[in-house]
Order: C-alpha cells, then structure tokens, then sequence
C-alpha cells in the first residue's frame, strides 16, 4: 500500500541561477540552429563565472560549410539571454562578461550511429534510461511541491522584471515541504526562499516583507498556517549572485527540471541538446505517456521507464508502475503505450513536433507542468492520447 501520511520536499531555482543561466544560453544556441535548420545536430554546454562565460560541445549541419556564419551569432545570443535575465552587476554584466566560444563540428562517430540511411532508420542519439510521471494531485498532473516551487520564483520573477519591486536581483531558490493527508497535500509545513537583492543593509525580514505577499497569492488557499515556517534570506545578506557568487553549468539542475525528487530520473539532462537527442525527446515522451494515463483515468499516479541504445531506434523496454492507484493492468497499459506511440526517435519527434526551437523557454521553472503552447512548445504537456489508450486497453 503506498503511503498516505508524510511530509515531503522539493526545491526549484530562478532563471537567474548559475546553472539556469547556462541552460538557457545552452537553449538559446539550440533555438538558434533549429531555427535555420531542423534538421540540426545541437549538444550545446555552457559555463559561467565571474563576467566570463564558456561555450563549448558539438553542431552537425547538412552543410558545415554554413558552421562558420552561424557561429559569428552566438556571442550575441548569450548577451540577450543575460540581459533578458537582468544582469548588470559589475562583475556580471551583459554588455562586458567575456564570452568564449567553442563549438565545433559532430563527432562522425557519433552521426554515424544517428543518421537514417536507406537501409536502417534513425537511431537514438545515445544509450540511456529516461522516466516519466504523472499524478493526479494537481490540475496540472504535477507533483505539488515542484510545481508550486517553480510558481513562487515565476511570480517573483515577473514582478522583478516588470518593475513592481525593484529591490529584487535575479538569482533566487525556494523549497516547500508540504504534508499529506491520505495522498493528497494539505498543509506547507516550511518554505524556503532565498532571493538576490539590491542593498546590504536589507535585512532577511525586509526581503520577506517583499516576497511574502508573491507567495501566499501564489499557493492554495489554506496552504500557509500559523504552523508554518518561515525561512526567508536565513544566511542574511544575498547581494552578490549569479555566476559571480558561484560558477554555473549546463545540465545540473535535472531534478529541478523534472519532478523535484517525487520520481526517478535516467540522470540525461535536457538543456542544449536537440531532440534526436534521447536523454530530452524520450524524457518528454515518457511525460507524455505518463500523463495521457492518468488523464485517461487508468490510475491516480503513474511512472514510466523507457530505455534506448545508441544507434538502435526501437526502444529496448517500455515499464509502467501505477503505485498500487491502477484501474488498468500494469502490463496491459505498457502494450497500449506501444501501439498508441512510435518511440522511435523519428516516431517522437514527428508526433511530438520537436524538430521547433521552443526549447529556450523551457530552461527555467521546469520542463513539465506548463500548458502547450500555441507554437508547438510543451506538446508533451497535451492530453490528446486519452481515448487512442483507452481503446487499446
């Protein structure tokens, strides 16, 4: 039986994080190439630190000779995702950090075991393990810590940018944990929230008279009682942020990107790869699947596994768990999964339409959770599987 009492935790980070600036430079660089072709090889890294920033990894073009124009571009793309962000300490400022590039051509090695040829289909881009989740504890079929995580720095976020409170700077984290009551969240037991700001002598009940009124607009009403404990700024002053305070990289906040620790994660992370790419398109079909199911009344809370080789297109296994909640046999819902989606490489991409550059909005406030967009962006966030799984059953 699985639990129904408990306390549990997840974080989230803001745009303005190390980490997140670089995944969404890394992002940027991918929309960048998608957009002039689709078609395009991306597995973009970036670094940052102190008024430095580093971009490496690898481009495959149908024409490389083209390489060479499209990177004159790319120091202008991290330049607007720092500035759009809102850097402009001294020591991290879009218009003077030093940005390095050094992307290079793909790895033939790599292309060969990737590219469709006349007598094989695309293979998948590397080996690797990919999850995907889905629960019934929110509108959005998302866990609610993780969500509401993401919508306190969101709505901090927007109300920095659009000047309502400009004491507030770009690096923030917050953490909830919330308490269940037979399976269903209850009660914020703590919160944690962490933001950059403007002026020293600010102190941590300043800042929390700043965020405070963000983040009870933001979490259900109910949520926040006298109980609940408050952590807002507990080292005190956060004045120096961003990658000047503490160096960032593409790829590390996996958890942050999925579902805050409430399930499994393969350990691919997503920014700047396109999505030939497993370790992104599978994961984001593996959401996909994961939530038609729940959507489709199959069972309360679902996980799926699926697992790939590099060069083969067929995935090597398809594992569905629906935690003790399921209405469908385990195994019959796994057979409905793989008539109802090719999981080919091509078969996701084509049914997701990922070959777009939608992924530099997906680099802060998580990958799942969001709505679709009317240009393709989030399409794994749609339920347009339900009755196709409910007849396969």
């Amino acid at each position: 039986m699985t639990r129904q009492n408990y306390t549990f935790t997840s974080e989230s980070v803001s745009e303005g994080h190390p980490d997140k600036v670089c995944d969404r430079i890394s992002d940027a660089v991918l929309d960048a190439l998608l957009s002039e072709e689709p078609e395009a090889r991306v597995a973009c890294e970036t670094f940052a630190t102190t008024n430095r920033v580093v971009i490496g990894g690898e481009v495959g073009l149908s024409d490389q000779s083209k390489l060479t124009e499209y990177m004159e571009r790319i120091e202008d793309i991290a330049r607007a995702c720092i500035k759009d962000i809102g850097y402009e300490q001294d020591e991290f400022h879009h218009a003077t950090c030093e940005v390095t590039n050094l992307l290079h051509e793909q790895s033939a090695h790599i292309a060969q075991g990737v590219n469709a040829g006349e007598d094989k289909d695309e293979g998948a881009g590397d080996q690797g393990i990919m999850f995907g989740y889905a629960t019934n504890e929110t509108p959005e079929l998302m866990p609610a810590p993780i969500l509401y995580s993401h919508a306190i720095l969101r709505r901090l976020a927007e109300v920095r940018k659009d000047g309502t409170e400009p004491d507030l700077r770009p690096d923030a984290k917050s953490q909830l944990s919330l308490r269940y009551e037979n399976g269903v969240p209850v009660e914020v037991t703590s919160i944690v929230l962490s933001t950059q700001h403007a002026h020293a002598h600010q102190t941590s009940g300043d800042i929390r008279a700043i965020v405070e009124p963000y983040i009870r607009e933001v979490l259900p009403d109910g949520w926040l009682t006298d109980e609940t404990e408050w952590w807002v700024n507990p080292t005190g002053t956060f004045v120096i942020g961003g990658p000047d305070g503490d160096a960032g990289l593409t790829g590390r906040k996996i958890i942050v990107d999925t579902y805050g620790g409430a399930a499994p994660h393969g350990g691919g992370a997503f920014s700047g790869k396109d999505p030939t790419k497993v370790d992104r398109s599978a994961a984001y079909a593996a959401r996909y699947l994961a939530k038609n199911i729940v959507a489709a009344g199959m069972a309360d809370r679902c996980t799926l596994q699926l697992s790939y080789a590099i060069g083969v297109s067929k995935p090597l296994s398809i594992y569905v768990d629906t935690h003790g909640t399921g209405e469908v046999k385990e195994a019959a819902i796994e057979q409905a999964v793989a008539k109802c989606m090719d999981l080919t490489p091509r078969g996701i991409r084509s049914h997701l339409d990922l070959n777009r550059p939608i992924y530099q909005r997906t680099a802060a406030y998580g990958h799942f959770g969001r709505a679709p967009d009317a240009d393709g962006g989030f399409s794994w966030e749609k339920t347009d599987l339900v009755e196709a799984l409910k007849k396969a059953v």
